[in-house]
């Protein structure tokens, strides 16, 4: 079959492994067909390592080449404008996380998408590691029976000289802080595995570093199931990346599984074992080399199967949501300095406000 030809709009920090496995010839019948950011070079020095063409307008870029999806890396403030805009395109989307910094974003997003008869991806790439396959797996089949307690934690390091590399990292109208930025992909995670959540109450610091948003929060969450749930989250951990990890438990059961991207078991215990769980403690384990993994493949494989099949993608734009809406009562908490619960309407969120 040919291969779908994919375009990544913005060559920043997460363009590293989009373009690695797309021009790489990483990911069967897929490959990278251009590249477009605002600022030329970037553009044209990544786009010169794969040998495709490099633009400064993503509309240009669109009606040029023969594209079948494109990939929207650029900073979270921007996903809502770039996607809707890209969407008369008729192509499929890809968005890297958050999807949007705001509710009504989101809804927008979703809706021109539907309106064009297009699919939007949303980037939720921790969901294919190994080891939270796994747990998703136990977790579905019931044995932690009663769920009690879900936990996040994200020990990051982000020093100063990471957020001046881009004026718009840390500020409220274009990229949040840690709980928006770093942990979207646990809270999701949280989310996915734990269920609906009914209240939450949230406490942050910017403690290390000069921008707007937070750099450290802590969150208590009461899910829909009546279990509790924590996060834990700061890019403010030194001198170095500590961990990124979640745990699970329930009144069978108990797991964990850290490393630095959620992608190494822990814990793994039942009070009926199974014939698999020594397997699972040693086999369903990753060492990556950074925090973001290796699930950008397996993500990208998953895109490649629904668009040669039109099969629905099992992380749907409402998937998406649920984070963003979670993300920004987290913030509404903060602001007010109450418990808010799900769903709301924001007030007092900072979040994607100008």
């Amino acid at each position: 079959m040919n291969k779908f030809r994919f375009a990544l709009v913005g060559c920043g920090r997460i363009s590293k492994n989009h373009s690695e496995l797309l021009g790489g010839g990483q990911i069967q019948n897929a490959e990278l067909a251009a590249v477009c950011d605002f600022d030329i070079n970037k553009a044209k020095t990544l786009a010169d390592i794969y040998g495709v063409s490099a633009y400064n307008d993503m509309t240009e870029m669109m009606r040029n080449e023969q594209i079948d999806a494109v990939a929207v890396l650029t900073e979270s403030g921007k996903h809502a404008l770039n996607t809707i805009e890209l969407s008369a395109f008729g192509k499929h989307i890809i968005v890297e996380k958050p999807m949007a910094l705001s509710l009504k974003d989101a809804d927008a997003m979703i809706d021109s998408c539907t309106k064009n008869k297009i699919t939007l991806f949303i980037v939720k790439q921790n969901r294919y590691n190994p080891a939270i396959v796994k747990l998703r797996e136990v977790l579905d089949s019931g044995r932690f029976g009663k769920l009690v307690l879900g936990s996040v934690r994200v020990r990051w390091t982000r020093e100063q000289s990471y957020y001046d590399q881009a004026s718009w990292r840390g500020k409220w109208a274009t990229d949040g802080g840690v709980i928006a930025n770093q942990a979207s992909h646990h809270i999701d995670l949280l989310l996915w595995l734990m269920g609906p959540v009914k209240s939450v109450f949230a406490k942050s610091a910017t403690a290390l570093v000069d921008i707007e948003a937070e750099d450290t929060a802590v969150v208590i969450l009461k899910f829909e199931s009546g279990a509790l749930g924590i996060i834990e989250a700061t890019t403010a951990a030194r001198p170095y990346d500590m961990e990124g990890s979640i745990s699970i438990l329930g009144e069978k059961g108990s797991v964990e599984i850290g490393g630095i991207a959620v992608n190494e078991i822990k814990h793994w215990a039942f009070t009926n074992s199974a014939d698999d769980d020594i397997f699972a403690m040693t086999n369903y384990n990753e060492n990556p080399p950074n925090v973001y993994g290796f699930g950008h493949k397996a993500f990208y494989d998953d895109v490649v199967r629904v668009m040669s099949s039109n099969e629905t993608y099992a992380t749907d734009v409402f998937e998406g949501r649920k984070s963003i809406e979670l993300i920004t009562a987290i913030y509404e908490s903060i602001e007010t300095g109450k418990e808010i619960t799900l769903p709301f309407v924001p007030v007092k969120s900072k979040l994607g406000q100008v």
